[in-house]
């Protein structure tokens, strides 16, 4: 730094000890120097006054050296404006992922709000003891859920991040009042079926705004908090579900409208993605959201993305540029849902009780619970550890757990202990799970595909997540 001032005529240097820095010459944007075109220590006190950027002038350079202060500190105002431009704005950011985790909340709201209620629903509807229509009930969310998905990156790319997540909002809306208000199998199934449709286009949506609104610095932690927000709302939707007798499940339904409302109303205030934007040729509007989000660097952060061509990026999704983080993606989706996750999420309490265990809702709101504090361990670790690492001790765990399971309900010496190892082992399989499958598959998608095609891409792999939610569900 020292030899650089030294290139420059006029400016006065000094030896300074090791470890502190010198005095550097004053940056106005990317110019050495301010409005007058020479370095503010050149300046009189009045030129540095109208000038107005922090640094020293002539006198008070002179001034300074003269009492022995070989380096001199900025005021604090100035620094601290200083620091706070080249940091990420954390509360702009932290609100628009927050805002955006509501419909990862509303998901997994809706994947566990039938979990405890389901016999009396089966009861009020007229369908008690026809287990198929009874599955109908749980089946069709999933079903809305693949179609939603087929469509969640198509309106990402055509109507912008903010207006796909408000039109998200209004089948969020709907659908749990219809399910409310259900004294019929058909009705019931309409009402989980447009949650579902919600359900499978913010699936496809949060991801990818969280990726694109968030720091390079911090975009893993950040990219897990979908994941954590799913968690949560199966978690709420479980302790509900022990809260609320059953015969009052409207009521459970009726609550599912909160975070559909503060997706809609928040949306309305949060910043366009900026990685959208410029693909859509629109540099200006993307460098100034990207400042707004993430400091005066933030439009370095941005890639070299152009504009969109239609439906061109479709087609090439499996072209040799594009293939590889595609088919990653979607093979990661397929094995985290044939590993099980959902059987244990809609039919835990069944299962518990078969088991012998008195209150199936509230180990399954446990379940709930080890849920959330394995996302929020991965939250922690993701960045340290590694995508990779994370996904290989997860799936390890996991099959682990299940061997342990299958053990118990299929040993005749095991059986007085079958109770005891269901519990544990599908607290087990749950935390293995959200360690690394869970918030991982979803956080490497938008990672590993280029600008171009990352909507497109995190469509087709939520497609595939849900259709296949389907089949092992039926399965």
């Amino acid at each position: 730094m020292t030899m650089m001032l030294k290139r420059l005529p006029g400016v006065a240097t000094s030896s300074v000890p090791a470890g502190q820095r010198p005095l550097a010459p004053i940056r106005s944007g990317n110019r050495l120097s301010g409005d007058f075109g020479r370095p503010k220590s050149m300046m009189s006190h009045a030129e540095a006054v109208r000038v107005g950027s922090a640094g020293p002038c002539a006198p008070c350079f002179s001034a300074a050296k003269a009492s022995g202060h070989h380096r001199l500190v900025p005021q604090a105002a100035s620094g601290a404006a200083g620091a706070s431009s080249d940091s990420p704005n954390m509360g702009a950011v932290l609100t628009a992922v927050g805002v955006a985790c509501m419909g990862a909340f509303a998901f997994g709201y809706h994947l566990g709000v039938v979990n405890g209620p389901l016999e009396q629903i089966a009861k009020d509807i007229g369908i008690a003891g026809n287990k198929a229509l009874i599955g109908l009930v749980v089946s069709s969310t999933l079903g809305g859920a693949a179609l939603g998905s087929l469509t969640g990156g198509g309106f990402a790319e055509a109507l912008g991040r903010r207006a796909a997540f408000m039109l998200c909002s209004v089948p969020m809306l709907i659908g749990p009042l219809l399910s409310a208000n259900a004294t019929s199998l058909n009705l019931m199934v309409a009402g989980r079926f447009l949650s579902g449709i919600a359900i499978g286009l913010s699936s496809a949506l949060v991801p990818l705004y969280i990726s694109e609104v968030s720091p390079t610095s911090i975009r893993g932690t950040l990219g897990s908090l979908n994941q954590l927000m799913i968690c949560v709302g199966i978690l709420a939707a479980l302790l509900v579900n022990v809260a609320v007798p059953a015969a009052d499940w409207r009521t459970m339904f009726n609550l599912a409208v909160i975070p559909a409302g503060a997706l809609l109303l928040g949306m309305m205030g949060c910043p366009e993605s900026p990685a959208y934007l410029q693909a859509k040729g629109r540099r200006q509007e993307a460098e100034a959201v990207a400042t707004r989000l993430w400091g005066s660097g933030g439009p370095a952060q941005l890639g070299t993305g152009t504009a969109s061509k239609g439906g061109t990026e479709s087609a090439s999704l499996f072209s040799p540029t594009y293939r590889k983080g595609v088919l990653m993606g979607c093979f990661l989706f397929v094995f985290q849902q044939f590993s099980g996750i959902n059987a244990i999420v809609y039919f835990s309490s069944s299962v518990f009780k078969q088991a012998g265990i008195a209150s199936g809702a509230l180990a399954s709101a446990a379940v709930g619970a080890t849920n959330v504090l394995g996302t929020l361990i991965a939250t922690g670790l993701i960045e340290g550890a590694g995508r990779k690492q994370l996904l290989t001790t997860s799936y390890l765990g996991m099959a682990s757990c299940m061997a342990l399971m299958a053990a118990g309900f299929g040993l005749p010496a095991l059986a007085g202990l079958s109770g005891t190892i269901a519990l544990a082992g599908t607290l087990g399989y749950i935390l293995s799970f959200a360690i690394g499958a869970g918030p991982v598959s979803g956080l490497i998608v938008p990672e590993i595909n280029k600008e171009a095609v990352r909507g497109e891409d995190c469509m087709l792999t939520t497609e595939k997540c849900w259709t296949h939610t389907k089949v092992s569900e039926c399965l």
